[in-house]
């Protein structure tokens, strides 16, 4: 029976792939994968010689039809991967998995690397409920998209890259207010891994006088709940 797996990658440090992961891409007929050059230096760290075919956001329209052609002939199934973390996360995955699943291919997800999972649980903010974001609309339905996150009450968790992640803080600042806490993590599970906690009024100072520099995965606090004044809290006593 043909079977898609959905295989995360290190986001960053080569230690992170699971067992799991290494056998199945060692027993698939091939892998899909996001850049073929950048899946090429992790398949030889691990030892692994297998055909890969591109799959990204570029050319996942136009070949979806072909690629489950494809999988459906694989008899020891396909992996897919993207250049890191899990694919479907802010990667190529939906739309495959999604015609997988329309024409009775089995799919099965391995947990894995995921940038803001540990970002997040590092934040020191409330984990129990987020808001997961991923990359903002760079032009057309930016600042609409943020005004309606103003009112939002739970963690947010958002990706960004260096050359936009100053101006994205300067924008939250004026739309959450510059008291609001944020935590910043950067260059996760590599050597050079950060993360910088403060109000986003601080934050933005911070990377005005230090030059970011990979990729970033921000947090921003939830609102801080009203103080009740001394009638209500008569009132709850009551």
């Amino acid at each position: 029976m043909p079977k898609l797996f959905l295989v995360p990658t290190p986001v960053g440090n080569l230690e992170d792939i699971t067992l799991r992961a290494i056998r199945v891409l060692g027993e698939v007929d091939f892998i899909l994968a996001e850049d073929t050059r950048t899946s090429g230096v992790l398949l030889r760290h691990l030892g692994i010689e297998k055909r890969m075919m591109a799959h990204h956001k570029f050319n996942e329209h136009a070949s979806l039809d072909r690629t489950l052609d494809e999988i459906t002939l694989a008899r020891n199934g396909v992996a897919l991967i993207s250049d890191a973390g899990t694919p479907g996360i802010s990667d190529p995955g939906f739309l495959i998995v999604r015609g997988c699943i329309e024409r009775g291919i089995e799919v099965e997800a391995l947990p894995g690397a995921t940038a803001f999972v540990p970002a997040l649980v590092a934040s020191g903010f409330p984990c129990d409920r987020f808001c997961f974001e991923g990359f903002l609309p760079q032009k057309k339905g930016r600042t609409k998209h943020l005004e309606e996150l103003r009112g939002e009450t739970r963690t947010m968790i958002f990706y960004e890259s260096p050359y936009r992640v100053l101006k994205t803080l300067e924008q939250f600042s004026e739309l959450f207010g510059e008291e609001r806490m944020v935590s910043v993590s950067r260059e996760l599970t590599k050597k050079f891994e950060q993360t910088v906690r403060g109000t986003l009024g601080e934050i933005v100072t911070h990377f005005k006088t230090h030059p970011p520099k990979g990729e970033f995965v921000i947090i921003v606090s939830a609102p801080p709940k009203p103080n009740k004044n001394r009638h209500e809290e008569e009132d709850l006593d009551e």
